[in-house]
């Protein structure tokens, strides 16, 4: 049959079907698409407390843990500074954040009790901060006055809040009687100090045993010569909108943790963590307190 003896009814019939397995195949290419596109996401941030790539490093193993048990998507997402996690979380940019007490106090009061404590490691209950040295004539807080010191982030409460609350029990006005300076993260105070870019520094107890044992710091020349007392520091905090089952689920993930796997062995490891517990609201009155107390909450 050559081409003449093709009706335009034929054309016509033919062009239809084709137009329509294509519409067929269109709309069957889109319902497969939709689980994927639909798939609801947990979104998590971090103060940046730490190196970006040791944050992600960090959470990789509990993200995946997290994902298994909330039967969702977990996304990390960065955030430049620690005022920015608070916004994040405050503003619903995300879903739930790892806190000091002090940005969570901050959150708290940013968002008008809009943010809820989750969980905190044992070690959170009695975390201590840590001044540190490599000069020898340095051995108590007062021998600090004229000097040079780096705190963390202004934000921090281990990196900045809880050090300058006990330096001025001291008798020491970091603000008249030394030449301050702010290195945005613990790890960085601790290399300015080494490094010689500061007399000494102030920096959370947890990041300075991680530092000593890695030997990214000569623990022969860079020493301790104050531990603060004992505060309740670091939190999971998520928003209030998160339902209350999810909100469930999360908190289960973590008190469950448990290094006899080595699934939760690598994950409590990463956090510095013996284990996770429950925590709430009261647990930072105290750092609220000393936040207002040395002028850093209006």
């Amino acid at each position: 049959m050559g081409i003449s003896d093709v009706s335009p009814a034929g054309i016509t019939a033919r062009t239809a079907r084709f137009a329509a397995r294509c519409a067929i195949a269109v709309a069957a290419a889109l319902v497969l698409a939709l689980p994927a596109a639909a798939q609801p996401v947990f979104r998590v941030t971090a103060i940046p407390d730490e190196a970006p790539t040791e944050l992600q490093r960090k959470f990789k193993p509990l993200g995946a843990h997290l994902e298994k048990a909330l039967g969702m998507r977990v996304e990390f997402i960065p955030v430049t500074d620690y005022a920015a996690a608070v916004e994040a979380l405050v503003n619903r940019k995300v879903e739930m954040a790892w806190f000091g007490g002090f940005t969570f106090v901050q959150a708290r009061i940013r968002s008008n009790d809009a943010v809820i404590p989750l969980v905190q490691r044992v070690e959170d209950e009695k975390f201590r901060s840590v001044f540190v040295t490599a000069d020898p004539s340095i051995q108590r807080l007062e021998d600090l006055k004229g000097k040079t010191l780096s705190f963390g982030s202004p934000s921090s409460t281990s990196g900045h809040l809880m050090p300058r609350s006990f330096l001025l029990q001291a008798g020491v006005d970091p603000d008249r009687d030394l030449r301050v300076s702010f290195s945005g993260a613990h790890d960085a105070t601790a290399l300015a100090v080494a490094g010689g870019k500061v007399t000494a520094g102030a920096l959370n107890i947890s990041v300075w045993e991680k530092l000593l044992a890695e030997g990214r710091v000569d623990g022969a020349r860079v020493r301790v010569f104050y531990t603060t007392p004992p505060y309740h520091d670091y939190n999971w905090t998520v928003h209030r909108d998160v339902d209350a089952a999810l909100r469930a689920k999360l908190q289960q993930a973590f008190v469950t943790l448990t290094p006899d796997t080595a699934q939760g062995r690598e994950i409590l490891e990463l956090q510095r963590a013996t284990r996770f517990v429950p925590t709430r609201a009261e647990n930072y009155a105290a750092i609220e307190t000393a936040a207002r107390s040395a002028g850093l909450l209006k």
